[in-house]
């Protein structure tokens, strides 16, 4: 296993949402400070914001392969096309292993949350589910991503 995927994994044990957890395993890499990963990670917890929608490691993990992979001119075709492709691929390889890239599916629950208040951290929350493994896991298909992985996506 790689480094990245031990930090996200103690990130996220330390009480780090999963999209926080995720980016900030790789803030080193690509130029964020903690604080920096943090902050603008913050509100993709819960599945954006608690509601349940798009697993947060899968958007941490997509956050950072942008920066550390992705395009910077609108006018770069061919940068956003491998962009969306490496996206979809890491997006695949997550859902493939994962079986969804949804919390609210992840979590055995259904849709959004009640509240936007995040539940209290105890050894019983770490015990009921499965995220402290699936920021270890997207964090780790990232590691293993190499460009040019994504050609035929």
């Amino acid at each position: 296993m790689s480094q990245q995927a031990d930090r996200a994994e103690a990130l996220f044990y330390s009480g780090a949402n999963c999209a926080q957890s995720v980016l900030g395993a790789y803030a080193e890499q690509i130029g964020l400070s903690a604080s920096q990963a943090a902050r603008l990670a913050s509100g993709f917890g819960g599945g954006l914001g608690r509601q349940r929608g798009l697993c947060g490691a899968v958007s941490g993990m997509c956050m950072a392969a942008g920066l550390l992979y992705g395009y910077e001119s609108a006018q770069d075709d061919e940068g956003k096309l491998r962009t969306y492709q490496m996206v979809r691929l890491l997006c695949a390889q997550f859902q493939a292993k994962a079986g969804s890239m949804i919390c609210a599916e992840l979590l055995g629950k259904t849709g959004q949350t009640e509240t936007a208040r995040a539940e209290k951290r105890t050894p019983a929350y770490y015990e009921s589910r499965p995220c402290a493994g699936l920021c270890r896991l997207a964090a780790q298909l990232l590691a293993d991503y190499r460009p040019g992985d994504e050609a035929g996506q």
